[in-house]
């Protein structure tokens, strides 16, 4: 059963988002994990604060649990916080 996470942000620093995107997408492969959707929302319904959105697919919650916390990924951390103002949200397919 597929698990995604769900990141929903808003751009602080785009020349930091690049660097951050780059490093942090190695860091998701070596989870077995994928990009499936990112970039810009568009709201059909209610008031969004965040503007942007990523989806990342992996086979499994332990799998994306592990690259969340790894320390490959929480390395990147700081990077990402001066990058994007973001939320992430774990979600197990049915």
């Amino acid at each position: 059963m597929s698990t995604f996470i769900i990141v929903d942000t808003n751009i602080i620093d785009t020349e930091k988002l690049n660097q951050y995107g780059q490093q942090a997408a190695i860091t998701v492969a070596k989870f077995n994990g994928k990009f499936i959707a990112k970039g810009p929302i568009d709201a059909l319904h209610g008031t969004s604060y965040y503007q942007g959105k990523a989806i990342i697919e992996f086979p499994d919650q332990k799998s994306a649990e592990s690259w969340y916390h790894s320390d490959e990924y929480q390395a990147l951390v700081p990077l990402r916080n001066k990058a994007i103002e973001c939320q992430f949200h774990l979600l197990n397919s049915l």
